[in-house]
């Protein structure tokens, strides 16, 4: 790809994110997609331990590449071929997630050696001065977790999740113990990477309301709860991108430059981390719930669905916080509201807890909406 003179800075950095990685995040549908199966197949607290551990350390090194391309644009044919590689990591692990806590764990280690190694080794050969001082602080931190994830691949029962849970607190930890000041943010860029992850996430909910439709009959009824679905999926990206994405990019911003980093991080990568478990969960219970939508849900089918959504608004609160943004408050009334909602899927048929689940959601952010506009704020779609 030829680079673009309005989306590159002189040292190196992006201003917008680029076609290649718009490709890089067709990896990530594929990823959120094994890890929605997951728990489909088999739904439960082990799989939702599964997908917190599995999903932590992707995530952690996923987000690690949107930190790699804001400040090394892929403007040259060495660092686009060795995003491509880094591309390919993260495909071997998402075709290890369905069975790695039970033979692929090797295969989940060794792409994520691959991942870890190309992340560091582009940051220091191609990133500007003050970036490849970051990198080498923070380079041995995920040399060790990726080790830790490598050696439970090997492993089964507890000490596998101990091995991977260990990796993802190292990775969590690491950047409270280092200096991170080093590292360039570019707001606009750094927010809009972040939201197309979000976008990708939520576009897998919409995947599996397919998914679960295949082989059936098309009825009024079927039709009905595909509606429904699909107004959820909407509502959640309505919720983050009718004025958070953008709020959050002018607040990151306002920020100078070095002290950039940590609210960063906080913002875009541990908020980000409940509000994407949150889709995943919710995707696994738009597919269970459309597949019995005239049956009572199980339990887990029920919690999956409304406690993903919760996860959803708790991330946003969590998001709101970390960038100082008004009203965080308010996105957790409406991750307990939605909670609530469980007992209709359970009690009741999974169609109704669907639908009182979207008008309860749903009212939330309009109230929300409206409070922002007469606080005189608006955005590109308010």
């Amino acid at each position: 790809m030829t680079s673009q003179p309005t989306s590159t800075e002189p040292d190196g950095g992006q201003l917008r994110v680029s076609t290649l990685e718009l490709f890089f995040d067709l990896v990530f549908v594929f990823t959120i997609t094994q890890l929605t199966h997951v728990f489909v197949h088999h739904p439960g607290w082990p799989a939702v331990a599964q997908i917190v551990l599995m999903f932590g350390v992707i995530w952690w090194m996923y987000s690690g590449y949107a930190w790699l391309t804001n400040e090394v644009a892929p403007t040259t044919s060495g660092r686009r071929t060795l995003l491509t590689i880094g591309m390919f990591g993260f495909f071997v692990l998402a075709l290890a997630v369905p069975d790695a806590f039970h033979g692929t764990g090797v295969a989940f280690g060794l792409g994520f050696i691959l991942v870890t190694t190309i992340h560091t080794a582009l940051f220091a050969s191609s990133g500007g001065a003050s970036a490849t001082i970051a990198i080498k602080r923070i380079a041995p931190f995920n040399a060790v977790a990726a080790v830790l994830v490598l050696v439970g691949g090997f492993l089964h029962g507890w000490p596998q999740y101990l091995c991977w849970a260990s990796a993802f607190a190292c990775q969590v930890v690491s950047p409270y113990l280092i200096d991170t000041n080093d590292f360039v943010v570019r707001p606009k860029h750094f927010a809009e990477r972040h939201g197309l992850v979000i976008i990708v996430a939520i576009g897998e909910s919409i995947v599996s309301i397919g998914v679960g439709l295949t082989g059936r009959d098309l009825t009024v009824g079927l039709v009905a709860n595909v509606a429904v679905g699909l107004t959820l999926a909407y509502v959640l990206w309505w919720a983050y991108f009718g004025i958070d994405d953008e709020r959050g990019e002018h607040a990151l911003a306002a920020i100078p430059a070095r002290e950039r980093s940590r609210p960063a991080v906080l913002a875009y990568g541990y908020s980000l981390y409940p509000m994407l478990i949150g889709v995943t969960l919710a995707a696994a219970g738009i597919q269970m719930s459309i597949a019995h939508g005239n049956e009572p849900a199980s339990m887990a089918a029920a919690a999956a669905l409304s406690a993903g959504v919760a996860l959803y608004f708790v991330g946003q609160w969590a998001f709101r916080v970390s960038l100082g943004l008004p009203r965080p408050w308010t996105r957790l009334i409406c991750a307990a509201a939605v909670c609530a909602t469980i007992p209709i899927g359970v009690a009741w048929v999974a169609w109704a807890q669907l639908a009182t689940l979207v008008a309860v959601a749903y009212a939330a952010v309009i109230i929300d909406d409206v409070i922002t506009l007469r606080s005189g704020h608006h955005s590109s779609y308010l």
